[in-house]
């Protein structure tokens, strides 16, 4: 799936980088690239659905970046 957003920073426990889609989903990288961990960073990126994994944040649905663009 593509993806166009802005990334943020999400101060829930330890925090995590996450992406708001343009159209207000929340998704959660599992593999957030040291490149986008930039608050407010326009992005596209291309994602697949996460595996079920077990994870303390309770926010966004959980996706693995395989290439982005900025």
């Amino acid at each position: 799936m593509k993806i166009k957003g802005k990334v943020t920073k999400i101060d829930l426990g330890t925090g995590f980088w996450a992406i708001i889609g343009d159209d207000g989903h929340e998704w959660r990288p599992i593999n957030m690239p040291e490149q986008l961990k930039v608050k407010d960073k326009r992005v596209i990126v291309h994602a697949k659905k996460a595996p079920d994994a077990p994870s303390i944040f309770m926010w966004g649905e959980p996706i693995v970046i395989t290439e982005f663009e900025t």
